[in-house]
């Protein structure tokens, strides 16, 4: 995964995504778990800042991670312009350091399915939890093995918008609940022209089961187990499922 020509235009192609009731769900939930006074937040996976800069405007003290140099650049230029001060650093969130004392952390938009190896999961895990304060919140979504193995295996979508269009297909990836996304889309230039940018994607998940377990081999206690924006637990046609894990 490079996100190299796909960061520029991820926006435009993401521009249903549910960045508000993420937010809703984090706030929500610190305020259910009594950490009403919480303030400092790290957004693992930050993307191009949407929900970084959302949580900034409520008045916590954001700091943004992700991997990808591009995103970030946008990340910092978009806070810049909305004039919120968030904190943005290149990391790879299997090797998190240098940050200590927050509040909460969260990994939404399934930017923890990107991580294919069991044991970059469980790293992942113990390296949030040292950095997190006492009590405090890891909040993440995954997309579901149902989800993984029965609406992306052998699916393909696409969309023809006048400005961007794109056909993305999906394979099986040689990994248990692993899929593999080849996106192609299409950007028109202000000469009328289209360019064709290409980008592939890997992704895996586990069982509900697995990552509470893991959760609880860092040292986490795991109070919620949800699904798809509700307070519902999981299903088995369920196709995002939340965590809500305590220090």
């Amino acid at each position: 995964m490079t996100y190299e020509s796909f960061a520029y235009w991820y926006d435009a192609l993401m521009n249903e995504a549910p960045y508000d009731q993420w937010q809703s769900f984090v706030q929500k939930k610190l305020k259910k778990y009594g950490r009403k006074e919480a303030k400092r937040i790290l957004d693992v996976g930050c993307g191009t800042g949407e929900l970084a800069i959302r949580l900034a405007k409520e008045g916590f003290l954001v700091t943004g991670i992700d991997l990808s140099e591009n995103m970030l650049a946008i990340a910092q230029a978009k806070a810049e312009a909305q004039h919120v001060a968030i904190e943005f650093f290149q990391q790879n969130m299997v090797e998190l350091e240098g940050f200590s004392s927050f509040d909460c952390a969260t990994i939404f938009c399934d930017s923890l399915n990107y991580l294919l190896e069991e044991s970059e999961v469980r790293q992942t895990f113990s390296r949030i939890y040292k950095l997190l304060k006492e009590d405090g919140l890891l909040l993440f979504d995954v997309h579901s093995t149902y989800k993984i193995d029965h609406v992306f295996q052998g699916a393909v979508f696409a969309s023809n918008d006048e400005e961007i269009s794109y056909i993305w297909s999906c394979y099986p990836l040689s990994l248990p609940h692993g899929v593999e996304h080849e996106l192609t889309f299409f950007v028109r230039g202000n000469d009328g022209k289209y360019e064709r940018y290409d980008e592939l994607h890997r992704q895996r998940t586990y069982e509900v089961a697995q990552y509470k377990q893991w959760l609880m081999e860092a040292g986490f206690a795991v109070l919620e187990i949800t699904a798809d924006f509700t307070d519902e637990a999981p299903n088995e046609t369920s196709e995002r499922i939340f965590f809500v894990a305590k220090k």
